[in-house]
């Protein structure tokens, strides 16, 4: 984990639909973090090993795997363990927000998403994990 002392911390984004992805990426560029985005579970799993991230948010919803089925995938690597993780949702199912929270998931957010929400929750699952010693 990248500490706060002026690097760029990098954010790997997961998402399928373009524009979200990008509403996404824009708001992490205007605070000054680094994305990766990527549309799919395949490309994801690639760029985590390539350029482990500082911090992971993934839909829960992937073509041929689910956000968390992939996190938990990228969670087992070594070196990635302790990555944050934050999930988007169109949806507000018990089930998700059950199986997040057991994984260690930092945040959970519901789409549409309000972009200063998005990067204050960025912030404090940074924060945290560094008080953690990540």
């Amino acid at each position: 984990m990248k500490d706060y002392s002026g690097d760029q911390l990098l954010v790997l984004v997961i998402e399928e639909k373009q524009e979200v992805l990008q509403q996404v990426a824009s708001a992490l560029a205007a605070a000054d973090y680094s994305t990766c985005c990527c549309t799919s579970a395949e490309s994801a799993l690639a760029a985590a090993e390539e350029t482990p991230p500082d911090l992971i948010i993934s839909d829960t919803s992937l073509n041929g795997m689910s956000g968390l089925e992939l996190c938990e995938r990228i969670k087992r690597d070594q070196g990635l363990e302790t990555v944050p993780l934050m999930f988007l949702s169109g949806g507000q199912i018990p089930d998700i927000i059950r199986r997040h929270d057991q994984m260690g998931g930092s945040y959970y957010l519901r789409k549409p998403f309000d972009p200063e929400v998005l990067v204050e929750l960025v912030d404090k699952a940074l924060q945290l994990s560094v008080l953690a010693g990540n």
